[in-house]
């Protein structure tokens, strides 16, 4: 069984994710290949990002500067695949979910483990122009967007009775299960048989070799 991250990136009251995640979960764990564990980012009122260098402390076993932020990186950690749930704002994704992105520092506990994107919004986009933002961000935080993602369009009255009105949305949801369970097992395959160190450090390793 995979370890599966659900990351809920809203947090405001009335959100329109309350709708969508029910959804979600159930489907993932109906599916049978993962242990679920949802990381709803209301849980986690991590600080706006502001590490160093300096603020890690260890580096082979961070501290961080703030508890929970220490605590936010070894749960990633745990995640051996990811699925993302975010609505759209001013073509991207919200705030709160970027900065939960980027307060993973240092630990690299998203890198070379794939993830996928479920994406919601009150008109007919359903949250694609968030979709492709997020597949952008998570590239550079090295980890592996996949192709198929689901798309919540008019969200208030996508659902009857937490089923999707469209039977097609659970075949798009099944697909993207089945393609993180692919990819979730040929990847830990491939970290179990060895991984490059990250680019950027072999990156300062090469120039501090030139100096």
């Amino acid at each position: 069984m995979l370890a599966l991250k659900i990351i809920i990136g809203r947090t405001r009251d009335g959100r329109a994710a309350d709708l969508v995640t029910p959804w979600v979960i159930d489907r993932a764990e109906r599916h049978g290949s993962f242990e679920v564990d949802v990381l709803d980012l209301r849980d986690w009122p991590l600080p706006m990002f502001a590490e160093t260098m300096h603020t890690v402390g260890n580096f082979a076993d961070p501290t961080y500067s703030d508890p929970i932020v220490r605590t936010w990186n070894q749960r990633i950690k745990e995640g051996e695949a990811f699925l993302f749930v975010t609505p759209e704002y001013n073509h991207s994704v919200p705030g709160v979910l970027k900065n939960a992105i980027d307060n993973v520092f240092v630990s690299f506990a998203f890198r070379n483990k794939p993830a996928a994107f479920v994406g919601y919004s009150g008109g007919v986009a359903g949250g694609v122009r968030a979709i492709e933002h997020l597949a952008q961000i998570a590239v550079e935080a090295e980890v592996v967007p996949l192709r198929n993602t689901v798309l919540v369009s008019k969200v208030q009255t996508f659902f009857n009775e937490n089923t999707p009105r469209d039977p097609l949305s659970d075949v798009s949801l099944g697909i993207v299960l089945d393609d993180l369970t692919w990819w979730g097992n040929a990847l830990q395959q491939a970290r179990a048989a060895g991984e490059l160190r990250p680019g950027s450090a072999r990156l300062r390793a090469a120039m501090a070799a030139q100096t």
